[in-house]
């Protein structure tokens, strides 16, 4: 079976060979820079101890320099799997989601139309360049110099001019020997609606050939010269070389261009990627005329892991890299996703190159900030995000975004970065008043700030004189330490939990802070310090406590903690129902209503439900009076731990 044309180019394009040989070996950490493509590990085709087996993964090739296997991805998975190259290539294409095309007797003659096509389009390409360097060419040359672009740049590029007639090019070629039909079929002549001759696409134009990744021209992109055409850049039609949704500009010239230390630049067009190469940015890429598209970021991906996207710094830059964001969450992978460089005061790269000169350039490109930075610009740009609900709705609308990321341990990554975000900026949202004490990079101090010994007697006293609020918000904060699985469920609870301490505020706060993380408990203990957390840990009270004797109980832990929470809403409710109530009692001239009744009925009996718990089940537990769940030869002793307190200190407490 024959293989149309293109069809290896774009298999080997698609899939990445460090991926497919990192299947079977074991990079060496020391030698490779997988940041760059640049990998070695021991040859998997002979036996060895040094990794003498390189892959070049922009290039796609690798070597070895013990036993000189040499190859692609194709002959790779050939001699590594044992398969014919009918079946490499259908595994491969496998992989990349690419269909097996149907056999196909005249293969060859497509072959053949193909390497036509670019014949065609590379005379094309000579015809543009002369009529650009001709006596018809001084305006479009002017309007080069003027962007500051050499005449070496202009050979580099292949720039030329499309004339201002409607036949140049088809009458050119044709002359040549050129069939009509292959030049509808390269995109350079169309058909008049009218009747007439087939008459040029481009007219009037700057050209700037598009090449694929092996140089060959498949299209062409014009600038018009005329300030009135309604279409100021066109380029070519789908064709058989061109799909203008997998094909970047300059992507020929970037990958050679990345060996040599620079970063892989996504710009936003032609006259972008050229200005950055002149500069001496060469590893530069566009699209060609549309938003950035699935296939393209995949290609990019395949030159480098993290590309810096160049955007211009006004509102259509900022709204096309949100676009960007919204394409790219569902596709990052660990190790591979964006960077932004948002350029400033709406300049694109050739404005900030005039003015500030390369230097300029390479500091806003390595100021550019993680994809993440960048959905939260867009969530919070120009909004006001004043209150507890403005900033829920802000964190809600980021975790949805977020949720797009497919990958498990990079989705929670994400996720403890906007919670990082939501912190710095709003210090959590999570109670009024002054702003947290805070230590370097942003995070709260509380451990720092405030001497070990000094938090540690905070806690003593909290423990000391206590009442039984103060002791139901310690077993809440012991049972989400002792089961850190159970805090998504009650993350919102928890956040709005009043603390009677300042200790115990720390330690919630501290939670929050490092909410997702595998290591929970270690975390809060490096921010506040181990002598603090043993202190409140060690307390007796939380000892016998089953959410905490029986930690990674993740029922336990559930049950005890929305019990307790549930109980200091009504303990703290309760109070103020009756406060409120006294004082429309003495409201002159207030009567003792049916309404006032039926309010204060209403508080007792939220707080008899509370109460009950799960009374129901007293099989193994039992409900004591805090609300925990405990074993009946465990209850007598809380019991009595809790009935001296001395509750008329805190009566009418609010």
């Amino acid at each position: 079976m024959k293989l149309p044309p293109g069809f290896l180019d774009e298999l080997r394009d698609r899939v990445s060979l460090g991926r497919v040989a990192g299947r079977k070996v074991t990079w060496d950490p020391r030698k490779s820079n997988q940041g760059k493509g640049d990998l070695w590990a021991p040859c998997p085709f002979h036996q060895e101890k040094t990794a003498s087996f390189h892959v070049d993964d922009r290039k796609g090739f690798y070597y070895c320099f013990g036993c000189h296997a040499k190859g692609d991805v194709l002959n790779f998975v050939q001699e590594t799997e044992n398969l014919g190259f009918m079946e490499a290539v259908e595994s491969l294409a496998r992989e990349a989601g690419m269909p097996m095309p149907a056999r196909d007797p005249a293969a060859k003659a497509k072959m053949d139309r193909r390497g036509q096509l670019t014949e065609v389009m590379e005379q094309a390409a000579r015809f543009y360049r002369m009529r650009l360097q001709g006596g018809g060419g001084a305006a479009a040359r002017d309007y080069l110099a003027g962007r500051g672009l050499s005449e070496a740049g202009q050979e580099r590029f292949g720039l030329g001019l499309a004339p201002d007639g409607w036949r140049a090019l088809t009458d050119h070629l044709t002359q040549a020997g050129v069939p009509m039909e292959m030049l509808k079929a390269a995109g350079l002549s169309k058909e008049s609606a009218k009747g007439g001759k087939p008459y040029d696409v481009f007219r009037n134009r700057l050209m700037f050939p598009i090449r694929d990744a092996r140089g060959r021209c498949i299209a062409f992109g014009g600038r018009a010269m005329d300030p009135g055409e309604s279409a100021k850049y066109l380029n070519s039609p789908q064709t058989e070389l061109f799909d203008k949704g997998r094909s970047l500009y300059n992507v020929g010239p970037a990958r050679a261009a990345l060996g040599r230390e620079v970063p892989l630049i996504l710009a936003e067009g032609y006259m972008d990627v050229i200005a950055l190469s002149e500069a001496g940015f060469e590893a530069a890429v566009a699209p060609l005329g549309t938003a950035v598209t699935a296939d393209q970021l995949q290609l990019i991906w395949r030159l480098c892991p993290e590309p810096v996207v160049a955007l211009d710094g006004d509102t259509a830059g900022v709204r096309a890299a949100g676009r960007l964001v919204d394409l790219a969450l569902p596709l990052i992978e660990p190790g591979q996703g964006l960077r932004f460089a948002v350029l400033p005061g709406g300049q694109d790269p050739d404005d900030l190159i005039k003015a500030q000169g390369a230097e300029g350039m390479r500091a806003v490109l390595e100021g550019a900030q993680p994809m993440l930075r960048m959905l939260w610009r867009r969530a919070t740009e120009g909004r006001v995000i004043d209150s507890a609900e403005r900033r829920a709705g802000l964190e809600h609308e980021l975790k949805q975004a977020i949720g797009a990321i497919r990958d498990p341990g990079l989705r929670r990554h994400a996720e403890s970065e906007i919670r990082q975000l939501m912190w710095d900026s709003f210090g959590g949202g999570r109670r009024k008043g002054p702003a947290r004490p805070r230590g370097q990079g942003g995070k709260p101090a509380w451990g720092r700030d405030l001497p070990v010994q000094a938090s540690a007697e905070a806690l003593a006293a909290a423990a000391g004189d206590a009442d039984e609020e103060a002791l139901r918000e310690a077993v809440v904060l012991a049972a989400v330490l002792s089961t850190p699985a159970v805090l998504p469920e009650v993350e919102a609870a928890l956040e709005r939990m009043e603390c009677r301490t300042p200790a115990h505020r720390a330690i919630r706060d501290a939670v929050l802070h490092h909410a997702g993380r595998d290591d929970l408990r270690q975390s809060v203990r490096q921010e506040l310090g181990g002598e603090v957390l043993d202190s409140f840990l060690g307390q007796h009270h939380l000892a016998i406590m089953p959410a905490v004797r029986r930690a990674g109980d993740l029922d336990i832990a559930r049950q005890c903690i929305l019990e307790e929470l549930a109980k200091l809403a009504v303990q703290r409710g309760v109070p103020r129902e009756i406060e409120e109530a006294a004082a429309a009692l003495g409201a002159a001239g207030h009567p003792l209503d049916e309404a006032l009744t039926w309010r204060l009925g209403q508080a007792a009996a939220a707080r008899d439900r509370a109460w009950r718990g799960n009374a129901e089940d007293r099989t193994e537990y039992e409900s004591a009076s805090n609300g925990a769940l405990l074993r009946r030869d465990e209850r007598e002793e809380l019991s009595a731990l809790l009935g001296g307190i001395d509750y008329s200190k805190s009566s009418g407490r609010r």
